[in-house]
């Protein structure tokens, strides 16, 4: 029988940080917000609703992502725009970070690469917060609505906007391959502008509607060569729903912005010989 004395000082036992990060190398907020002021747009992608499109970001330019005529959350895929196996690592960023990340926080790349690909420099929802259910704002903890967890859930029926469908597509028609052959560098994402948490009682992921309004933002700053691919979600502000074409959705705007001072090259640590 369960010693309950045994079990209450376990459960009263304080937790430890696995990867504390006070170690890693510091953002250099500073050099940033000098290389953001005077930067000039260079480029500029508009993400239709229920879609997905790709946008090449330089190392040393700003990428910004801005709701425009309503609320919507967007999937975020990023690669090394030469060698697109080494793609954002949502499960080591939020090892490193937490659940949900904002500004002075980085998004890092796959081992055996693992070094910052970007670097949050704005977010003008950094307001939010985590409010009293344990939400908050751009997770790195869902992994993308995709047609197979929907097939499974809905008794067979089949989407086909789903973002993990629209990012397929769109870094087919990039990469100029086959669905089949560009599914597989789909990857774990951030969700931009989504409010996302566990439910304290049964530690089930939850969505609520997006705190996003037209004119918000996230900018950061590309520490490498960047092929980004983002997908407007057809759940719009995942307030109700996802996976299908009920909820209102609106399109996002990418843009590329340069910087008269270019940023510290990040590099990778190489720990397997």
């Amino acid at each position: 029988m369960l010693d309950q004395e045994f079990a209450k000082q376990h459960r009263a036992l304080p937790p430890v940080i696995c990867y504390p990060p006070e170690t890693l190398p510091t953002a250099n907020m500073a050099l940033y917000a000098a290389a953001r002021e005077g930067a000039q747009k260079t480029a500029e992608t508009l993400i239709p609703p229920r879609e997905a499109r790709t946008f090449k970001v330089p190392a040393g330019h700003f990428l910004r992502i801005t709701s425009v005529d309503g609320p919507q959350v967007g999937d975020l895929n990023l690669h090394n725009l030469h060698n697109l196996s080494e793609r954002f690592f949502s499960g080591k960023t939020r090892a490193l970070h937490g659940t949900h990340v904002t500004t002075g926080e980085r998004l890092w790349s796959s081992i055996p690469f693992l070094r910052p690909m970007a670097t949050i420099t704005t977010d003008t929802l950094d307001w939010y917060g985590i409010d009293e259910h344990g939400g908050s704002v751009h997770d790195v903890i869902g992994t993308r609505c995709d047609p197979y967890t929907h097939h499974a859930l809905s008794g067979g029926d089949h989407y086909h906007h789903c973002c993990h469908s629209n990012l397929t597509r769109s870094l087919a028609d990039h990469m100029g391959v086959d669905r089949k052959e560009a599914e597989l560098l789909v990857h774990d994402v951030m969700n931009v502008f989504m409010c996302t948490g566990f439910t304290r009682d049964t530690g089930q992921y939850f969505m609520k509607a997006s705190p996003v309004r037209p004119g918000d933002f996230i900018e950061m700053f590309a520490e490498i060569d960047l092929l980004g691919n983002l997908s407007a979600c057809p759940g719009g502000d995942c307030s109700s729903t996802h996976s299908s074409d009920i909820a209102a959705c609106y399109p996002l705007l990418v843009a590329a912005l340069s910087g008269p001072v270019r940023g510290e090259r990040a590099t990778s640590v190489q720990c397997i010989k």
